[in-house]
């Protein structure tokens, strides 16, 4: 195929782990959130990629969107799950 008519996939395409982002979103006392902030502390010091933690308390969007989910985790902006963190599913979420 000629390289005018080739597509980047960008769902192949892969990021270097600094270009990656894990997002927790939770709530203050809340065990789940402190049991999967546990599993992205790991993983992403593991890999190399940065995390934010984000409060529903401090953002009405949020709040809105994710209450009854909480905890929940974006990669790179993304629903990746809630309620419960995986760490081997995360990692794997991480190396594509």
């Amino acid at each position: 195929m000629s390289p005018m008519f080739r597509r980047s996939d960008r769902r192949t395409e892969r990021k270097a782990p600094e270009e990656r982002l894990v997002t927790l979103i939770r709530k203050p006392g809340c065990h789940l959130c402190d049991d999967a902030q546990e599993v992205i502390e790991k993983v992403c010091a593991d890999l190399g990629v940065p995390w934010e933690g984000k409060d529903i308390t401090e953002d009405e969007e949020l709040h809105r969107r994710y209450w009854e989910q909480i905890p929940v985790v974006l990669v790179d902006g993304a629903q990746h799950t809630f309620w419960r963190v995986n760490e081997e599913r995360l990692r794997k979420a991480l190396a594509r």
